[in-house]
């Protein structure tokens, strides 16, 4: 018995170390985009690599080739976008379920933003020639995709009306209430705990602020009670608070 422990110790080891790879036929977090492949979703199985990320880690660099797709399993990966100024802006988040890269790839041009898990992250890639392969024998994948790529654009529309036209305490709110839906949970009193996968100033750059307005727009939702910031937590005790500062603005999204 003794001498079996060992051998149980190195195969545990080989397990973290070669990760169980996700069924692309059975995955429940599959993005809607490959739904016209039906029956042959295998073909995409067979082709797909998954590759583990630790925060902080780069899928892919501002300024490289696309080589191919992504599709996210687990965690969280932040699209940042580096200005001529050198200042970096969080401008998506991107989360299980959903594919990225696919906009340079199709363009055939060079990534526009920089991948970045900001949790531990299991991401499948599929190589470029495999996606061109997949187009040419379903020709309603492409369509399935450039679906996807018009909402992006009309999501993309949407959050920069709010970054124009919402007062820096509405934006908050805002990305606060779209935050809780991944990062939300229930305490034992009944608070809404939202656990921030990102910093402050990340947070500031989101919704378009200074670090320093954004400082005071944290104090003053304390002071009136609407949330508790504390670090990376945000402790919500009335969510109906949060829909309150969009009311006004006619900005709906319960």
């Amino acid at each position: 018995m003794l001498q079996k422990q060992p051998r149980l110790k190195e195969k545990q080891r080989q397990n973290n170390r070669f990760p169980t790879q996700p069924n692309c036929v059975s995955c429940d977090k599959r993005a809607k985009e490959w739904c016209p492949l039906g029956g042959n979703i295998n073909r995409l199985d067979d082709a797909k690599t998954l590759h583990m990320y630790q925060a902080g880690q780069s899928l892919y660099h501002q300024g490289t080739r696309a080589l191919g797709l992504f599709c996210v399993e687990s965690g969280t990966i932040a699209l940042r976008k580096l200005d001529a100024q050198g200042n970096e802006t969080i401008v998506r988040l991107i989360h299980p379920g959903q594919t990225l890269g696919y906009q340079a790839l199709f363009a055939d041009e060079l990534h526009t933003t920089t991948a970045e898990a900001l949790t531990k992250s299991r991401v499948c890639f599929i190589e470029k020639q495999t996606i061109q392969d997949l187009f040419q024998e379903f020709p309603q994948l492409s369509l399935s995709f450039l679906q996807r790529m018009a909402e992006d654009l009309h999501q993309a529309e949407e959050d920069r009306l709010h970054l124009t036209a919402l007062p820096v305490r509405a934006r908050l709110a805002h990305l606060l209430l779209l935050l809780k839906d991944y990062y939300g949970t229930i305490n034992k009193e009944g608070d809404v705990e939202i656990e921030l996968p990102f910093s402050r100033q990340d947070m500031a750059s989101m919704i378009a602020a200074r670090p320093e307005t954004l400082s005071r727009t944290l104090r003053a939702l304390e002071r009136d009670g609407v949330a508790i910031f504390d670090k990376k937590k945000v402790t919500i005790k009335d969510l109906d608070d949060l829909f309150d500062e969009l009311e006004p603005c006619g900005v709906n999204v319960r």
